[in-house]
């Protein structure tokens, strides 16, 4: 069994302009989600937060 980390680095603003945190890029969901969240559905979420990130 694997552990996934939080993505969380402690600077916590939601952009109301695409819903993300610009600290970790996820959703308030996800976010508030992590804790339940499988690790399958925790990787699923890092797969997405690069593409998330402003380039």
């Amino acid at each position: 069994m694997t552990t996934v980390p939080s993505p969380c680095n402690n600077f916590c603003e939601i952009d109301p302009q695409n819903g993300y945190c610009r600290g970790c890029y996820r959703t308030l969901t996800e976010i508030t989600s992590w804790s339940v969240m499988t690790d399958a559905e925790k990787l699923a979420v890092y797969a997405h937060l690069s593409e998330r990130r402003p380039q």
